[in-house]
């Protein structure tokens, strides 16, 4: 099991450090809630506490906590058919109820329709504490949230407050150390709590039993900026056996899962050695862009969930052993290649759009079955081409590539 879930704070008591005043709000917040109060909205980087401090909170409390991500909801139906009755319904065993939506920052996209507005309703008439989750609380798209919600800072963790709680982790799980290796671990981490302790698994999963972790072994992690770096996500995937640090792999990634995909697909061949875990792998590889395809199909973002979890754990155990390190992993050239592609065949894609609208017919097929007939009229006709421009309201570029590109 992941360190980052077995370590995690059972209490309000357990955090430390800056965070004291945060949790001193949130706990205020909620227990003085009537219906009509502000929402609250927890904000900070990645591993400061926000999700965890609220349900130690209702554990504390004895309240019943109702978690949704970002991802499950992506639309207005979604948000109404999931929190919509969660905010009226008494829980039937506990005293209280809390609600969290966690990471918010992912229903800011132009595909989450009507869900911000039907969030806010909701969030006007709920009878529980509604508590949002989110890293950046400057995103524009996310104002009309913020003014129902009352604000709590959750501050990046100073690296003094990690390096005691690694100290403990060690003398639990009988590891022996180099507080100079812990204080660098917490250092690198960024104020980041859950990437610390990942790191710590991470890097004595490779000790030798009894041996000391000193600040040579942290270098099978790679350097670490304030977010992963993909090579380091990469490193998590190829390296464990363990599907509880794989799945953590991407969590701190700015990186969207398609791009992560090519990374995975460029380096597998240069990783897995033997054919077997090459193909489970790329088995894992093809069910996430089968997922990939149904949310984009059908706008499904729950599907998210799959891709993650065959990216990061599915690749991880497909192979049978852990193999020697790779002293570096390639970046992919597909995504050039593609926008080149895109480049290459834009007015063509675009002319298209205009007669599917004028023709009542699919884009692919005014490539296939109008275009070419377009391109041979116009290159022999400058006046035919001058007026199918102006009857499409084409650019004088398009007109151009239909009469030079035959």
């Amino acid at each position: 099991m992941s360190w980052a879930h077995t370590y995690k704070p059972k209490s309000l008591n357990d955090f430390m450090g800056q965070t004291e005043i945060a949790i001193a709000t949130l706990k205020t917040a909620v227990q003085s809630f009537k219906k009509g109060s502000k929402a609250l909205l927890l904000h900070g980087p990645s591993g400061s506490g926000k999700t965890s401090s609220v349900h130690a909170l209702a554990k504390d409390l004895n309240y019943e906590i109702l978690e949704i991500n970002a991802s499950d909801t992506r639309n207005k139906e979604a948000i109404h058919t999931i929190l919509g009755a969660a905010t009226q319904q008494q829980s039937l065993f506990y005293r209280g109820k809390l609600i969290l939506l966690d990471e918010i920052d992912g229903l800011s996209g132009t595909d989450d329709r009507g869900c911000l507005s039907e969030l806010s309703a909701l969030l006007q008439e709920s009878s529980f504490p509604v508590i949002c989750t989110m890293v950046d609380p400057e995103d524009e798209k996310l104002k009309p949230i913020k003014k129902q919600c009352q604000l709590i800072e959750f501050p990046a963790l100073d690296p003094k407050i990690i390096a005691h709680l690694l100290k403990a982790i060690c003398d639990k799980e009988h590891i022996p150390y180099d507080e100079n290796a812990l204080a660098s671990l917490s250092r690198s981490a960024g104020g980041d709590m859950r990437a610390a302790i990942t790191d710590l698994q991470v890097a004595t999963s490779v000790l030798l039993d009894g041996k000391k972790l000193s600040k040579a072994d942290l270098s099978v992690l790679g350097g670490r900026e304030t977010k992963t770096q993909i090579e380091e996500a990469l490193m998590r995937v190829f390296k464990t056996l363990d599907p509880a640090i794989a799945l953590e792999a991407f969590d701190q990634l700015a990186l969207d899962y398609n791009e992560a995909l090519l990374w995975l697909d460029e380096n597998l061949p240069r990783e897995y050695e033997k054919p077997a875990d090459r193909a489970r792998a790329y088995d894992f590889l093809s069910r996430a862009d089968i997922m990939n395809r149904r949310i984009r199909r059908w706008q499904h973002w729950r599907f998210l969930v799959y891709i993650q979890a065959y990216l990061s754990a599915g690749v991880a155990v497909a192979k049978d052993e852990k193999y020697k390190p790779t002293l570096s992993y390639r970046q992919t050239h597909r995504l050039l290649r593609i926008w080149q592609a895109n480049m290459k065949f834009s007015h063509r894609k675009s002319i298209a759009q205009k007669l599917s609208s004028v023709l009542h017919l699919s884009s692919a097929r005014a490539v296939r079955e109008v275009i070419p007939y377009l391109q041979l009229l116009c290159k022999h006709d400058a006046c035919f081409a001058e007026k199918l421009g102006q009857e499409l309201k084409l650019e004088i570029d398009e007109v151009g590539w239909l009469q030079a590109s035959m």
